[in-house]
C-alpha cells in the first residue's frame, strides 16, 4: 500500500494556504515537504503536527491506497 496526501493539498487550497505556509506553521523541513509532495512516507510526528495545526484527524490529510 502507498500513502496519498491529496487530502492535505485540498485542505491547503480550501484554507487559501501555500505549501510554504504549511512548512512554517508546522516547522517541518523542506525535505519533509518534498516527501509529502511525492507521496512518500514521513514521520508520525510530522503528521501529528499537521493535524494539530488544522485541528483535524489523520484521515483528513492522508489516505492509504492499494498499489496495482
Amino acid at each position: 500500500m502507498k500513502v496519498s496526501y491529496n487530502k492535505l493539498w485540498k485542505l491547503l487550497i480550501d484554507k487559501n494556504m501555500k505549501k510554504m505556509d504549511l512548512l512554517e506553521a508546522t516547522q517541518m523541513s523542506p525535505n519533509t515537504l518534498a516527501k509529502l509532495g511525492r507521496n512518500e512516507d514521513v514521520s508520525m510526528d510530522v503528521l501529528r503536527r499537521i493535524c494539530e495545526y488544522f485541528q483535524c484527524d489523520i484521515g483528513d490529510i492522508c489516505e492509504m491506497m492499494r498499489e496495482e
